[in-house]
C-alpha cells in the first residue's frame, strides 16, 4: 500500500488543503459504510488507535478521533490553522504536524524563503520526516502553496527544495496558485512570483499552475447557472461549492468557493491512489508520461462539468461533451485556450461509471483537433477511478502538458519588468539578510529561458501563437 503526504503552506495552501480534507473524509464516508479502516484510507490518513490497526472499526465522518490526515501545516501567520483547529477538522491534526509563527512573512519572498526558511529549517525537515515516518511506501508529496504573498511564496519553495534534498526519489507535486493582475491586492506579487517560479522550474516533479482570475471566472459562471434555474435555486448552504464545513469558523469568505476548486482538483489527482478502479493511475505515472523535457513540467488542468463543484438543477449532459468541455478554454484553470497551443502530452483522469471503451471513442474523435508534437502523436495517458465525486454519476479531469502555459509566464514577467524597472519596492528585499539583487535577475533569466523553451516548440511545430498579453496593465 502506498501513502502520499500534503504539505499546505501560507494561508492560501492551507485553506486549500482543509478544505481537501474535508471533502476527502465525505467522499470516503461515502464508499465506506462500515466505517473500516482500509487500503483507501490509508493511502492520506492513519489510524492511530493501537486498538483498530489490523482494520477494526473507526469512525468516518462525524467525529473522526481515530484519524490523522497525512499532512504538515506550515504558516508563519497563525490566524488560518488556529481556525482549522477549531473547527469539525480539528482532531484530524495535532501538534506535531504544524508549525506557525505569528508575525507573517510581510508579502515578501525573502523573508519566507530566507529568513524563515533558515530559522525553521530543522523544524521543518522534523516534521518531515515523521510525517514520511508514518508511511509504510511513500509515494508522493503534494505541496499547495499560492505565489502571491511571502509566506507560501518563499517558504512555500524553500520547503520544496528541502524535500528534494531529504527525499530525493519522492515525487514533488505542486499546486501553485497565481495572483490575478486585475484583483491582485498584493504591490510585490510580481516579484514574489518570479523568484517562486524560478524555484519550482528547479526543484518540483510536476507543477499545476492555477490563476486566480480563471478561478472568479468559473465561481461566477456557477454562481449564474445556480440561479438561472427554478426560483430559489440558489446554491444550498451544504454545497461542494463553498467551505461551511472546511473547517473555517463564520460566514463564507471570498475566497471559500475559488479554494474549493482547487480542492476538487486534488481530489480528482488523488482518486486513483485512495479508491479501486479499472484502470488506475499510479501518481508517479503523472511525471513519467506528461513530462518529456525535466524543466517544462508544467501542467495545465482542467475540470468538468463545472456543476459537479455545486448543487444547482443543470439537466445530466451526455458523456461525450464532458469531453469535449475538458478542452474548451472556459474549463481551464489557468486563463489559455490549449486548442490554440502544442500539446507535448495529455492526461484524463476519469472517475464514475465510464469504460475504457469511452475514453478510447473520445480520444480517437478529439485527436484531429488537438494539435500534438509530431513525435508524441500516442502521448495520452489515462486513468479510470471506479469512485465518482459524491452525488455525481461522473467527472473528469484532464491535466495537458501545452505551450499554452507561457502566455501565463509571458503576462508574469511584464509586471515583473514594470516594477523592477523602476526599483520599486527592491529596497524591502535588499534589507533582508542573505538576499541580493542577483537572485532577482538569475529568476528572470530562468523564467525567460522557460518561456523561450516553449517558443521554440511552437516555432518547430509551426504554432506560433499572438505573444501579445491578454490584458493590458496599467504603467
Amino acid at each position: 500500500m502506498t501513502q502520499s503526504v500534503v504539505v499546505q503552506v501560507g494561508q492560501c495552501g492551507n485553506q486549500v488543503g482543509c478544505r481537501f480534507w474535508d471533502l476527502a473524509l465525505r467522499e470516503h464516508a461515502h464508499v465506506n459504510k462500515k466505517g473500516l479502516y482500509d487500503e483507501a484510507l490509508g493511502s492520506f490518513f492513519r489510524n492511530v488507535d493501537s486498538r483498530e490497526r489490523d482494520g477494526g472499526a473507526c469512525a468516518v465522518g462525524g467525529r473522526i478521533q481515530h484519524l490523522k490526515a497525512r499532512a504538515v501545516l506550515v504558516d508563519m501567520e497563525e490566524g488560518v490553522v488556529n481556525e482549522i483547529l477549531q473547527g469539525p477538522l480539528r482532531e484530524v491534526f495535532d501538534s506535531t504536524q504544524l508549525l506557525t509563527d505569528v508575525s507573517g512573512s510581510g508579502n515578501n519572498w525573502a523573508v519566507g524563503y530566507l529568513t524563515y526558511g533558515s530559522a525553521y529549517r530543522e523544524q521543518i525537515v522534523d516534521k518531515l520526516r515523521k510525517a514520511a515516518e508514518h508511511c509504510d511506501c511513500l509515494q508522493c508529496f503534494f505541496l499547495i502553496h499560492s505565489m502571491g504573498g511571502g509566506t507560501g511564496s518563499g517558504l512555500g519553495t524553500r520547503v520544496l527544495s528541502l524535500l528534494e534534498e531529504e527525499f530525493p526519489e519522492v515525487s514533488r507535486i505542486v499546486s501553485s496558485i497565481y495572483p490575478s493582475a486585475a484583483e491582485d491586492d498584493v504591490v510585490t506579487s510580481p516579484y514574489n512570483s518570479i523568484l517562486a517560479m524560478s524555484e519550482l522550474t528547479e526543484h518540483a516533479d510536476c507543477v499545476l499552475p492555477i490563476e486566480n482570475q480563471s478561478l472568479v471566472d468559473i465561481v461566477s459562471k456557477i454562481r449564474q447557472m445556480s440561479h438561472g434555474g427554478r426560483p430559489g435555486s440558489a446554491i444550498k448552504r451544504d454545497s461542494a461549492v463553498i467551505s461551511w464545513e472546511g473547517g473555517l469558523s463564520g460566514a463564507e469568505k471570498p475566497f471559500d468557493a475559488m479554494n474549493n476548486i482547487v480542492a476538487n482538483l486534488l481530489l480528482n489527482i488523488t482518486s486513483s491512489a485512495r479508491f479501486d478502479g479499472s484502470l488506475n493511475m499510479d501518481l508517479n505515472e503523472i511525471a513519467t508520461n506528461l513530462v518529456p523535457f525535466p524543466r517544462l513540467h508544467y501542467l495545465v488542468p482542467s475540470l468538468t462539468p463545472l456543476y459537479t463543484l455545486t448543487d444547482v438543477n443543470v439537466p445530466t449532459r451526455r458523456l461525450d461533451q464532458m469531453f469535449s468541455d475538458a478542452f474548451s478554454k472556459d474549463h481551464q484553470l489557468i486563463r489559455a485556450d490549449p486548442r490554440r497551443s502544442l500539446y507535448l502530452a495529455c492526461a484524463l483522469m476519469v472517475r464514475g461509471n465510464v469504460q475504457v471503451s469511452d475514453v478510447r471513442r473520445n480520444i480517437e474523435r478529439l485527436k484531429p483537433s488537438l494539435p500534438f508534437v509530431s513525435w508524441n502523436q500516442e502521448g495520452w495517458k489515462t486513468g479510470l477511478c471506479s469512485v465518482p465525486p459524491v452525488g455525481h454519476a461522473h467527472s473528469l479531469l484532464a491535466l495537458a502538458n501545452n505551450t499554452c502555459v507561457k502566455l501565463t509566464f509571458m503576462e508574469l514577467r511584464e509586471r515583473f519588468t514594470k516594477l523592477y524597472r523602476k526599483k520599486a519596492y527592491l529596497h524591502h528585499y535588499l534589507d533582508v539578510d542573505g538576499m541580493e539583487q542577483s537572485f532577482f535577475t538569475e529568476a528572470v533569466g530562468s523564467l525567460s529561458s522557460l518561456i523561450e523553451e516553449y517558443h521554440h516548440l511552437d516555432a518547430t511545430m509551426g504554432r506560433l501563437v499572438p505573444d501579445a498579453p491578454r490584458l493590458s496593465i496599467a504603467s
